[in-house]
């Protein structure tokens, strides 16, 4: 096992330049180091604290940000409130309100300006190809990692931007269409790793739509502490959105023996236990081998389509 400083320092070779990736990189280097950087998210995490931090600098590559433009950026900051604004109001206040580290650092008015920006973004390019956007709920929880994460707000709207329309467009659609089939396909999935769990939550009356709603639909960011969900979410970034079904399903696992024993388990999961996102991850990607073939498809597709 490599130590935090040595994890932080085959990172940070992989990483630098940054400039660099894409540019003047042959493909076959840039897809080496990519493998490379997602194996030790894999199997170390990345070390944060750190100095310079890595995090940013990872989401970034996994989510092909090279560019950022502060004059678009603007222009929607400054478009004011939009059409859905009472709508972020109502729920930007509450965002992760248990966790002061959080609240210490993001300021309600960021989330409400991100948000709004976002929304102007999509209600002016409405006439391109593709699917809509506005604001729906979870997307406050869902913009929270990357404004606590992201040195400005600039990066943080880039990131959450291209994370929304091009990792999980379905999530955040009217009907929250993806996380429904999410839902559905977290059912699938129990039932085939581990039938006697899903009909003891079955004889319970109790699907996924019951119990796991929140934790799909934010991607397990409303389940604190936050140092773990952006552990989780390093994980999510580097190998996918649609893992996140089987992340759910590994903390049901890990709390197996008590939902079993339980004769009322909705209330142990009402609110499901602080996040431990190594134990998870490992849990999860053993559950990969479990899935078949072609649900696996299902599952890796229902982000982004239908």
């Amino acid at each position: 096992m490599s130590t935090p400083t040595q994890v932080y320092d085959s990172l940070l070779a992989l990483l630098t330049p940054t400039a660099s990736w894409g540019r003047h990189r042959s493909h076959s280097e840039v897809s080496d180091g990519l493998k490379r950087i997602r194996r030790i998210v894999l199997t170390e995490g990345i070390p944060e604290p750190g100095r310079p931090p890595l995090r940013p600098r990872i989401w970034k590559l996994m989510l092909k940000i090279d560019s950022l433009n502060a004059d678009e950026y603007l222009r929607w900051v400054t478009m004011g409130p939009s059409a859905v604004s009472t709508k972020i109001k109502n729920d930007t206040f509450r965002t992760l309100a248990t966790d002061t580290q959080f609240k210490g650092k993001v300021k309600e008015d960021m989330l409400i300006r991100l948000l709004e920006a976002f929304v102007w973004k999509n209600h002016v390019g409405s006439e391109r190809d593709g699917l809509p956007f506005t604001y729906v709920q979870g997307m406050n929880v869902l913009s929270a990692p990357f404004l606590f994460t992201l040195p400005s707000q600039l990066e943080a709207f880039a990131c959450f931007s291209t994370f929304i329309e091009q990792s999980c467009p379905l999530y955040v659609q009217p009907t929250l269409v993806g996380v429904h089939k999410g839902l559905k396909l977290l059912d699938q999935c129990l039932k085939i790793v581990d039938p006697e769990l899903f009909d003891h939550l079955r004889s319970k009356n109790l699907s996924a739509e019951l119990y796991a709603f929140p934790s799909v639909l934010t991607l397990c960011a409303c389940t604190p502490p936050l140092e773990e969900v952006l552990q989780l979410w390093d994980f999510l970034l580097a190998f996918g959105v649609h893992l996140n079904i089987l992340c759910v399903i590994a903390q049901l696992l890990l709390l197996r023996q008590d939902i079993m024993d339980s004769p009322s388990p909705m209330k142990l999961l009402r609110t499901f236990p602080p996040l431990n996102a190594r134990p998870i991850i490992g849990v999860t990607v053993a559950l990969v081998k479990d899935i078949p073939e072609d649900l696996y498809r299902e599952l890796v597709a229902h982000p982004f389509s239908s």
